[in-house]
């Protein structure tokens, strides 16, 4: 009890009504990175107006994985979302079932996309669709590994008990950031995956 009263002056539940520090520089990071995928995907629709080859060279690329990725992706970003409200209502256990949840949804999300790249037939430096498709798919794995070390330490302090109805501000931010790499992939999927389809129709 002692140590629950110790952890409680620790953590200061912030003003009422007010978006902490956090939240916004959050969301600073999220319009940042966002500009970045923004100006690649740019990038990728100039150039395949702009060359004169089949593209993708190999043509439309295979929907059933990368759409079963997307779907996982999505999933794990629910269930970011119902960890933070079931901290909110005040169920702590369900929360951690709900991360645990999360993250290995994100894990597999990593996996399959390992196994898509692997099955390519061409690298990042075989022509100009390569080197767009794997920095900008690249680029995003990144993010999600960054992601899903967030929800690693936000499921550690779960488990601890660091996190009531009143002091879940730091679920809330990072669960900001998976929500983003996953609307982000939507694009990508779109950009990478539909385009092609639309573009030979």
């Amino acid at each position: 009890m002692a140590e629950r009263v110790q952890l409680d002056k620790l953590l200061p539940v912030g003003s009422a009504g007010k978006r902490s520090g956090g939240w916004w520089g959050m969301w600073t990071l999220i319009v940042t990175e966002g500009s970045l995928f923004g100006y690649l995907l740019f990038t990728y629709f100039y150039l395949a107006s702009q060359t004169e080859q089949h593209w993708p060279p190999e043509g439309p690329p295979l929907l059933w994985m990368p759409g079963l990725n997307t779907g996982i992706l999505l999933t794990s970003s629910l269930f970011v979302w119902l960890c933070e409200r079931c901290l909110a209502s005040g169920r702590p256990r369900w929360s951690l079932a709900s991360m645990v949840i999360a993250l290995m949804l994100g894990m597999g999300f990593v996996l399959i996309q390992l196994n898509e790249w692997q099955k390519k037939s061409f690298d990042m430096t075989t022509n100009l669709y390569g080197s767009l498709y794997f920095t900008i798919t690249g680029f995003h794995m990144l993010h999600v590994l960054v992601g899903l070390v967030i929800l690693i330490l936000l499921l550690i302090w779960i488990a601890l008990g660091y996190f009531d109805r009143r002091r879940y501000a730091a679920v809330t931010i990072g669960g900001l950031y998976w929500h983003f790499v996953d609307v982000v992939w939507l694009f990508v999927f779109s950009t990478l995956y539909l385009f092609p389809y639309l573009d030979s129709a």
